[in-house]
């Protein structure tokens, strides 16, 4: 029993003390869309891959339509894998707007407890480039100029709510002659299991009321469906 006890707590330590490293990759052109996202501990023995390479509108009901696949091992597998499609409409966005909304006002101190949980997070690598054009040089230049601003903001915020380990490489190219958006995001985030198991166990401790509300789908959804009509 107690090599038992001694082996499970050896291995709770472990998964504690395991780093989370997370992929992110997102190319948009025009019209197409395509997203990846890779999660891998222990330096890439495990390995789960999600794909997402449609987004896109609806074009008979105003809902978003996203296609993805999922794998897990060996990351050229999820190229081979059946695709998932789904359909958010309207009622779906304003029942996780509820959830969010209701989760702020149930749990204590939470932004503090996201900030902190943040900060335990590493940038090893953000890329961001964009081309841009309207078809107007005038108008061209005025978009680019809205979006260096967009960019230095964002760039502000990770640095002050994450550990920004490396520079962030961003770019913007504007086209004067032709109507085009292209963009390109490449990220790699970082951090330890036990910081996320702990600002859980600090979003429990700090909860008012039942949490049973909270896992009630039919509840978030009737308020929607109300708030619609």
């Amino acid at each position: 029993m107690l090599v038992f006890i001694l082996v499970i707590a050896l291995i709770l330590l472990l998964l504690l003390m395991t780093k989370l490293t997370i992929y992110l990759n997102y190319y948009h052109h025009n019209d197409n869309d395509d997203l990846q996202i890779e999660f891998r501990i222990w330096f890439g023995l495990i390995r789960y891959k999600k794909k997402i390479p449609l987004v896109k509108i609806d074009e008979n009901s105003p809902s978003i339509i996203i296609k993805s696949t999922s794998s897990m091992g060996n990351v050229d597998h999820v190229e081979n894998s059946e695709y998932d499609v789904k359909q958010f409409t309207k009622n779906d966005f304003l029942e996780n707007y509820r959830r969010i909304n209701f989760l702020l006002k149930k749990v204590v101190h939470l932004h503090t407890i996201i900030r902190k949980f943040l900060q335990k997070i590493s940038i090893n690598k953000f890329e961001w480039q964009t081309m841009i054009g309207v078809g107007d040089a005038a108008h061209t230049a005025i978009v680019t100029g809205v979006l260096w601003s967009i960019k230095g903001n964002m760039t502000g915020l990770l640095s002050q709510y994450f550990k920004l380990k490396v520079m962030p490489v961003i770019s913007i190219t504007p086209h004067f002659q032709a109507n085009v958006i292209q963009t390109r995001v490449s990220c790699i985030f970082q951090f330890r299991i036990g910081h996320a198991i702990l600002a859980g166990l600090k979003m429990i401790k700090f909860w008012k009321g039942s949490i049973k509300t909270f896992n009630n789908k039919t509840h978030f959804s009737t308020k929607a469906n109300s708030s619609t009509g």
